[in-house]
C-alpha cells in the first residue's frame, strides 16, 4: 500500500496526518485535521494548507510493488497507477534519494501535470487555474454531547433547570453537535402523559447493578429540534406528581431513582444506536446537579479502568447548590461504586447539625462525589460561581469549591426567545416591539381589568412572580407591603409554595381591593401578562443562581428590581441617569443588603422615576428590551469551556 503524509508544520508544532491513497485521487478525503477535503483533487489540498511550511510525501512500499500499482522508475520515483488509467501520482527524488516534491497526473491521459514543491523558504502557493477556488471557512470542532438531567422542557419542567435542559440542546445541536438529552419517563397516569406520544420504544434494555439487585431499564427515543431526546422507562419514574415529590413531600427513594438514570446515561451512548450508529466513548457528558452527579463518579470508577471511556469527559453544571443528594452513609452500596471510592462521596456533618449525640454524622454526598470528579464545573452565572466558594453561599461545600476554582466558571442562561417575544406572543392583550411600545399600555389595562383593579394606565403597577418561600423573600415582602400599599400603586403577585404565604395572599387582597392582588398556583398564560402589563418587576431573593423572570422583564420592557445576588446582579445593571452625558444607562434597581428597608428605597426610586422622567423610563425599558439572552449566545459560550475539558486528561482517581 501507499500512504501519503502530509506534515502540516506551524512555528514548532507539526502534526502529522495519514490520508489512505485509493485507486482513484480524485475523490472525497476526511482528515480529522483538514475536514472534508473535495473533489478537486490534491491541488485543492495543497492550496488549503498553503498557510503551513511543508508538505512531504512518505511511501511505503510492500514487498510486491508490481501487484498493487506500485511501480519504481529508473530515476527512483515512484508512480501510482490506476488499473484501468495508467499513472496518476508520480514522486521526485534528489540524489539521496529523498523525495523532494511529487507530480500529479490527470486521468485523462492529458499531458498536464500538476507539480508540487517543497518551498520552505516562501509561503508561495502554485496551483493550476483549471481548480475552481473554494471558500476558505473556518474549522468548528463539533462534538458528540449527552446531557444527563432529571427534567427536560417541555417533558417535565419543575423550574430552571428543565428550561436549561430543554433549550440548550438545540441550540448546541444548530451548531453543529451531536447532542442527546437523557433524562426519566415520568409517566403519571394521566392526560400529561401524551407529550411522550413520539417517543418510540428502542427495544434496547440494559440492566443495572445497583441497591443490592438487579434492575433493567428500557429507553425511548424522539428525534425532535436536531436532538435525540432520550427517556430512561423504569416502574420508579411512574407515578403521580412532580420529579421529585408529591403533596405529601419528596420521595423517599430519590437515591435510587437518580441512581439509575446515572447508569442507563453512561450505557446510552454505548449501546443505542440512534440514527443508525451509537455515540461511541468519546463523548462529553454535561451533568446537572446532583441528580446526574453519579455520571462523573461512575466513568472514573467504573469504565475507564477497564479502558472504556478514556477520552469522554464530564462537566457539572451546578444550578442549585443547596441540593446535594445527601443520604446515610450505610446508602453507598446501593450506587454501584466499588468499595474503594467511597472516600468521594463521604460527607461529615458538622457537630451542631446532627441529630443527636450519638450520631456520628456520617453520610454520602453524591454532588460532593460530582465536584471531585468532573472535569470542568459550571454554573448558572458568574455572580453565583464566586458565592459558593464563600461559606454562605456554599453550603459546606465552599472549600472544596475553592479548591478546584481554577476549573469553575459562570455562564448565565439564555431565554427561549420565541417563546418570550412581545411582538408575537399569543397569550398578551397587544403586541409590541422595542420600536413601538404602544402596546403595552393596552397589555397593562388588560391585565388590570382581568384581575379587577381599577383600569388606571398611569398608575405604577408592580408584580412578582415566583415560589411562595423563604428563598425568594417572600417574607420581606410580607413585611414591606403595609408601607408600600400607602403609596399610589397596584401589586400583583403569582406563585405557589408554604402554605402561610398563599394564605397571606388571600388575606391582603381582601385588605387591599383596590390596590393589590394574588394568585396562588402557576398559570403560564397569566404569568406572560404579568410580565407584558407590569411597569416593574419585584426579585427579593436571597439567592438567586441566575434567575430567569428578570430576563423575561427585560424583553417585555418591564423594569426589574432586584436584589443584588448571583445571576440577578450580573444581568441588571443599576440605573445611572448621568452616565452617557445625560442619556443614562442601565436597565433596572439592584438593592442591598436585603432588608425591607432597602427594598423600599430601591421600589421608592423606581415608581418617582416612572412618574417623574418618562425618558428616563423609556430608556430603560429599551435598554432592557435590546439585551441579547438568547441560547445563541450561551452556546458559544459554552464551546468554550468544551474546549478547555478536553485540554487536560481526565479524571482518573
Amino acid at each position: 500500500s501507499l500512504s501519503l503524509s502530509l506534515s502540516l508544520i506551524m512555528g514548532t508544532l507539526q502534526t502529522s496526518c495519514i490520508l489512505s491513497c485509493k485507486s482513484s485521487l480524485n475523490q472525497t478525503v476526511t482528515s480529522p485535521y483538514l475536514g472534508v477535503i473535495r473533489k478537486v483533487g490534491f491541488a485543492s489540498l495543497w492550496r488549503r494548507t498553503s498557510k503551513y511550511r511543508s508538505l512531504s510525501l512518505i511511501r511505503s512500499v510492500e514487498d510486491r510493488n508490481e501487484d498493487r500499482g506500485l511501480r519504481s522508475s529508473q530515476d527512483g520515483s515512484s508512480t501510482l497507477e490506476d488499473d484501468k488509467k495508467g499513472p496518476l501520482l508520480s514522486t521526485e527524488r534528489d540524489v539521496s534519494g529523498s523525495i523532494v516534491g511529487f507530480r500529479l497526473i490527470p486521468q485523462s491521459g492529458d499531458n498536464k501535470v500538476i507539480e508540487f514543491c517543497d518551498d520552505q523558504a516562501t509561503d508561495r502557493e502554485e496551483v493550476t487555474e483549471d481548480v475552481e477556488r473554494e471558500e476558505k471557512i473556518p474549522t468548528r470542532v463539533t462534538r458528540n454531547i449527552v446531557f444527563v438531567t432529571s427534567e427536560a422542557a417541555p417533558y417535565s419542567k419543575t423550574g430552571g433547570l428543565g428550561d436549561v435542559c430543554g433549550s440548550l440542546p438545540i441550540s448546541l445541536a444548530a451548531h453543529g453537535h451531536r447532542v442527546m438529552v437523557v433524562s426519566p419517563m415520568y409517566l403519571h397516569g394521566d392526560p400529561s402523559d401524551k407529550i411522550y406520544s413520539q417517543a418510540l420504544d428502542l427495544e434496547c434494555h440494559v440492566k443495572v447493578y445497583c441497591s443490592g439487585g438487579v434492575q433493567e431499564v428500557a429507553f425511548f427515543h424522539e428525534y425532535r429540534a436536531g436532538v435525540d431526546w432520550v427517556f430512561v422507562d423504569h416502574p420508579s419514574y411512574h407515578r403521580p406528581g412532580n420529579p421529585y415529590g408529591d403533596i405529601f413531600g419528596a420521595f423517599g427513594d430519590n437515591q435510587f431513582r437518580f441512581t439509575l438514570l446515572c447508569h442507563a446515561a453512561c450505557e446510552a451512548p454505548l449501546v443505542l444506536p440512534l440514527g443508525g450508529f451509537t455515540y461511541g466513548e468519546k463523548c462529553l457528558f454535561l451533568v446537572n446537579d446532583w441528580h446526574a452527579g453519579l455520571v462523573p463518579v461512575l466513568l472514573a470508577a467504573k469504565y475507564r479502568p477497564y479502558g472504556v471511556y478514556k477520552d469522554a469527559r464530564s462537566i457539572l453544571v451546578i444550578h442549585n447548590l443547596a441540593h446535594q443528594g445527601v443520604e446515610p452513609a450505610a446508602t453507598y452500596k446501593n450506587l454501584g461504586l466499588p468499595p474503594e471510592w467511597y472516600g468521594a462521596l463521604e460527607w461529615v456533618f458538622p457537630t451542631w447539625a446532627r441529630t443527636h449525640a450519638l450520631d456520628t454524622g456520617e453520610a454520602v454526598n453524591v454532588l460532593k462525589g460530582a465536584i471531585v470528579t468532573s472535569d470542568r464545573i459550571l454554573t448558572v452565572s458568574q455572580g453565583y460561581s464566586w458565592e459558593i466558594t464563600t461559606a454562605e453561599g456554599g453550603y459546606g461545600l465552599h472549600e472544596l469549591l475553592s479548591s478546584r476554582k481554577i476549573i469553575l466558571n459562570g455562564i448565565t442562561n439564555g431565554i427561549d426567545v420565541t417563546e418570550w417575544d412581545p411582538s408575537l406572543d399569543e397569550h398578551i392583550a397587544s403586541h409590541y416591539t422595542i420600536h413601538d411600545l404602544s402596546g403595552k399600555v393596552q397589555c397593562k389595562i388588560a391585565l388590570q381589568k382581568e384581575l379587577g383593579l381599577p383600569v388606571r394606565p398611569d398608575c405604577p403597577l408592580v408584580g412578582f412572580i415566583g415560589r411562595l418561600d423563604f428563598q425568594k423573600g417572600i417574607d420581606i415582602i410580607l413585611s414591606a407591603t403595609p408601607e408600600l400599599m400607602q403609596d399610589d400603586v397596584q401589586f400583583v403577585m403569582l406563585g405557589s409554595g408554604e402554605k402561610q404565604y398563599e394564605e397571606w395572599m388571600r388575606v391582603t387582597e381582601s385588605f387591599y381591593k383596590d390596590k393589590f392582588r394574588g394568585w396562588v398556583g402557576f398559570n403560564v398564560p397569566i404569568s406572560h401578562r404579568i410580565t407584558a402589563g407590569c411597569d416593574i418587576l419585584l426579585m427579593p431573593s436571597r439567592f438567586e443562581p441566575c434567575g430567569l423572570n428578570q430576563l423575561y422583564a427585560m424583553r417585555y420592557g418591564t423594569i426589574p428590581v432586584v436584589h443584588s445576588t448571583g445571576g440577578l446582579k450580573d444581568t441588571v445593571q443599576n440605573f445611572n441617569p448621568y452616565a452617557q452625558e445625560g442619556r443614562g444607562e442601565g436597565t433596572g434597581w439592584t438593592f442591598s443588603p436585603l432588608s425591607r428597608e432597602s427594598m423600599l428605597a430601591a421600589l421608592k426610586i423606581a415608581i418617582e422615576t416612572y412618574r417623574k422622567h418618562k425618558s428616563s423610563w423609556e430608556g430603560l425599558m429599551k435598554r432592557g428590551m435590546e439585551r441579547d439572552y438568547t441560547w445563541d449566545n450561551a452556546a458559544v459560550k459554552y464551546e468554550q469551556v468544551f474546549e478547555w475539558a478536553f485540554i487536560d486528561p481526565p479524571y482518573v482517581g
